[in-house]
């Protein structure tokens, strides 16, 4: 795939994350008030406002807000960055990891939006589980992060990661 199409399908993969995010945690900031929690399916789903200031399962939550602003917000834009020049300049990228780091980027610029624009924390709304075992909350940018990461761990387990006939 040419530098052109690399970058063609990497833009659409990430604006898509990223609006689709968006537009998820607007409604639920709009429609979903703090203290109330809505079951869906048995208690399979729950919907429940939450403003997260840390990390997966909160972590970091409680560092002092300038460090939390530096790790949570410079480093992780540094980090973004670095991923989307990656996927654009790296000859030879197969178009997998492409998606891959699309999704990543897509996910973690859906956070790194919520984090400048309203205070340092994510809309967190979703919980999935069965009884006593759930899941922590969390929200679009997350499953697009985590779907980014489970096609590089199944492209890495099948072996590869180079266009054929790349060196």
């Amino acid at each position: 795939m040419n530098r052109l199409g690399r970058t063609s399908l990497l833009l659409l993969v990430l604006f898509s994350c990223v609006g689709c995010d968006q537009a998820t945690k607007q409604l639920v900031r709009v429609c979903l008030p703090d203290p109330v929690t809505y079951s869906f399916w048995g208690d399979f789903v729950r919907l429940q406002h939450v403003q997260n200031h840390g990390a997966f399962l909160n972590l970091g939550a409680t560092l002092p807000e300038p460090v939390r602003f530096a790790i949570f917000t410079i480093a992780i834009a540094l980090v973004l960055a670095g991923l989307v020049a990656y996927a654009i300049r790296k000859p030879g990228i197969i178009t997998i990891h492409v998606v891959a780091i699309a999704l990543i980027a897509g996910g973690g610029a859906g956070n790194l939006i919520d984090r400048i624009l309203f205070g340092g924390g994510v809309t967190d709304f979703l919980n999935i589980g069965i009884g006593p075992l759930r899941t922590g909350i969390f929200n679009v940018a997350d499953v697009a992060i985590m779907a980014g990461a489970g096609l590089l761990l199944y492209r890495g387990r099948r072996g590869g990661g180079r266009a054929p006939g790349s060196r």
